[in-house]
C-alpha cells in the first residue's frame, strides 16, 4: 500500500481486580515515567507535571501518515507503533499502554455508494450508529459480562480542505462477575473492568465512508487529550 511518513509534529488491557492490587494501566504508566525520566536526565525533557500517574510531560511529537492509494492522511504521536494484520486498514499503538490507539477504516465502493455524510444523518444520528457498532465488535460470551455506553458528544466542522467531518466520542465501561459460576447472587460481585473512551472522525470521499477511530483509557485521556484531539482535528481524505 503506497503511504510515506512524513516528520511533523503526537490500547489498555483489561483491568484486573483484586485488593489491593496495582493496575495493569498504573504499571504501564509508571514504565512510561521511566522511560520519560531517562529522556529527562539526557536533557530532552521540557516540563515536569507532578502528576500522580504520570509524573512528567513532554513535548509531543508527531508525524505524518499519507494515504495516496486509498486517499486519506492523519498525524500520529512519533513513538506509536504500527501494528500489522490487527483487521483495520492501518492500526497505530502506544508501545507503553497497549489499549491506546487508532485505526483507519472505510467502506467498500462497491456495497456503498457515500455521496456525503448527509446520508448518515445528522451527527447525533451517525453518533448513535458509531456506538451501535462499537457495542457490537466488543459483544462477548462469558457469563456475567456487561457494557455501559454513553455518548459523550456528537459534533461537526468543516476543515481547511473545506470538507464536512463528524465528530464522535463515546464512553464505554466493562463489568464483569468476579465469580460467574457462582449459584448465589451475593457471590457474583460485578468489578469494573475497563473504562474507555472512543473517539471517532467520519468522512466522505470517492464514495466510501472514512472513518478514523482513537481508543483510550479514561484515566489516559484526561491527562493527554489536547494530543488525542490533535490526531482527530489532522483527519483528512483525500480523491483519488
Amino acid at each position: 500500500m503506497p503511504n510515506r511518513y512524513n516528520s511533523s509534529s503526537l490500547c489498555l488491557n483489561p483491568l484486573l481486580f483484586g485488593t489491593p492490587y496495582v493496575s495493569p494501566l498504573d504499571k504501564m504508566v509508571g514504565r512510561r515515567n521511566i522511560l520519560m525520566s531517562g529522556l529527562l536526565m539526557s536533557g530532552l525533557m521540557v516540563s515536569e507535571a507532578n502528576l500522580p500517574t504520570r509524573a512528567i510531560a513532554l513535548t509531543p511529537v508527531f508525524r505524518e501518515y499519507i494515504d495516496t492509494f486509498d486517499g486519506y492522511s492523519f498525524k500520529y504521536p512519533q513513538n506509536w507503533i504500527q501494528v500489522r494484520g490487527a483487521g483495520a486498514d492501518i492500526f497505530f499503538r502506544d508501545p507503553i499502554v497497549l489499549d491506546e490507539n487508532l485505526s483507519v477504516e472505510f467502506s467498500s465502493p462497491s456495497s456503498s455508494k457515500y455521496k456525503s455524510l448527509e446520508d448518515l444523518g445528522s451527527p447525533e444520528e451517525a453518533g448513535k450508529k458509531v456506538l451501535r457498532q462499537y457495542l457490537t465488535e466488543f459483544m462477548s460470551t462469558r457469563l456475567g459480562v456487561k457494557r455501559e455506553s454513553n455518548i459523550l458528544t456528537t459534533s461537526s466542522r468543516v476543515a481547511d480542505d473545506g470538507k464536512l467531518y463528524y465528530q464522535v466520542e463515546v464512553n464505554i465501561k466493562s463489568y464483569a462477575n468476579n465469580n460467574e459460576l457462582a449459584v448465589m447472587p451475593q457471590d457474583r460481585v460485578a468489578r469494573l473492568e475497563w473504562d474507555r473512551r472512543y473517539l471517532a472522525v467520519l468522512g466522505v470521499e470517492n464514495n466510501r465512508l472514512y472513518s478514523l477511530r482513537l481508543q483510550t483509557p479514561e484515566k489516559v485521556f484526561q491527562e493527554e487529550e489536547k494530543d488525542l484531539r490533535r490526531v482527530m482535528d489532522s483527519f483528512r481524505v483525500e480523491k483519488i
